[in-house]
Order: C-alpha cells, then structure tokens, then sequence
C-alpha cells in the first residue's frame, strides 16, 4: 500500500507572480506526490505570461469570468475546490500559492479537517495568512539587473559576500525546555522539536539563522544537548542534565 502524502497545489493566479510557481513545486517535491495542480484567474490573468506557465508546468487552468465589477470569483472558485478535493479523499495536503489574507480562513478550515496547510506567498503576504498556515515559504523575486552605462576603465572588483552571521535564538531553548518536561526521560525527538517550532511560527528556518539544519543549529547551543540514539534518530535535552556531578554548564 502506498502511504506517499498526496498533495494539491492550487495557485492563486490573480494574486501571485507566475515565477513563484516553480519555487512552489520546489517546495512541494519535499512533501509528497502532487495529485492536483491547478490554476485560477479571470480572462485578463490568464494569458500570456500564466497562460506560458500553467501550459509549461501541467497545471490545469481554471477560467473564471468577473460577473460584476470588483467581484473575485477566482477566489470563491478556489475556496470550494480545495473543499471538495479534501472531501473527496484526493489530497490531504495544500499548497496554496498566494499572498491574499482572504484565504485565512480557508486554511483553518482545512486544518480543521485534519489536513496540512502550506502558503507559499511573496513578502507582502499578511501575517495573519502565514500563521494560518503550517509553514510559510516565502518567494524572493529575482533580483532585476540594471542596464550599465559605459564600460568603465578599470573592471570593477568583485564584490566579497557577506558572512553569514549564526544566531542562537532563545526560544529554541524554551522549546526544548517545554517540551523535555512533559517526558519521563527530559529528553524530546529532534524531529518532534522541529515540528513544534514550525507550528509556533510557519516561518521558521534555521536557514534564517545561519545554518543549514537544526541539528547544527543544536549543537551551537551551550544549555541544549543533542544526542545520536540507538536507533539512529536524535534527541535533544537540557544541557544541564548531561553534565557530571559538581560541573557547570
């Protein structure tokens, strides 16, 4: 039997740029098989540049006529397919791709289902849209290259990138804190640490930190204290508890 997530990505095309939908199935690929992929915009959204990306991507466009003036009908259209496609058992994962607080509520809806919910959304996407969500992932545009003037005399040096600056964050402390007291043996999954620390804040990345997994993020700390079970998987507990007798942390 095969238990792979299923997984629908329905873009928000009226409220989205089409680039962001590659970054999407990106995203997606780490979660599960995409089942649905489909697209929604009226009759001036839907062409040219999204009519080239939805054909490109296997998306299903989803044309939705403007009945009166200021009406979103795309929106609406969205809202009920995603409704109808959990009903239906096809998906029990939504990526929606969109920056519109409108679908607040659709996403706690969702989630109340039982299902999980990701946005993947430009900066300017709500707060209130990214903690509706069970993670946020946030598209950067690329960055637009400026036309240069004349070749100047002497090439100019190539630019030193900046450092990446780790942090450690105090709240990751307290999450481990919380969570270790709730065990008998004061020590929590790394895996389950992660997952909390999602569901606090959809936004969290250790990318955004300086490292390149929360392992390594652990492992920075001084008061928290990873280690390799026999099983292979990892636990995290207070540093503190590790120490011999008589030692300080």
């Amino acid at each position: 039997m095969n238990n792979e997530t299923r997984v629908a990505v329905l873009v928000d095309c009226d409220n989205t740029n089409p680039a962001a939908v590659e970054f999407a199935l990106r995203m997606v690929a780490k979660f599960g098989r995409v089942v649905v992929k489909r697209g929604y915009g009226n009759h001036a959204t839907l062409a040219n540049s999204w009519r080239d990306t939805l054909v490109s991507l296997a998306f299903t466009p989803c044309l939705q006529y403007q009945y009166a003036a200021g009406k979103n009908t795309a929106d609406m259209a969205l809202a009920l397919d995603a409704l109808e496609i959990l009903f239906d058992q096809r998906a029990d994962c939504f990526f929606v791709v969109t920056s519109d607080s409108d679908f607040v509520y659709l996403c706690r809806k969702l989630r109340e289902r039982g299902a999980t919910v990701y946005i993947v959304g430009e900066a300017k996407t709500p707060t209130a849209l990214r903690n509706a969500s069970d993670q946020f992932f946030e598209w950067m545009p690329p960055t637009s290259v400026q036309a240069s003037p004349a070749v100047p005399s002497t090439p100019p040096r190539p630019k030193a990138e900046a450092p990446v600056v780790k942090r450690r964050p105090k709240f990751v402390v307290e999450a481990v804190t919380l969570l270790a007291s709730d065990t008998p043996e004061g020590k929590v999954h790394l895996s389950t640490l992660g997952q909390y620390l999602r569901r606090t804040n959809p936004e969290f990345s250790p990318a955004a930190f300086g490292y390149s997994g929360l392992l390594e993020m652990i492992k920075s700390y001084d008061l928290i204290f990873p280690k390799k079970e026999d099983g292979g998987h990892y636990t995290v507990r207070l540093a503190k508890e590790q120490a011999p007798a008589g030692e300080q942390i």
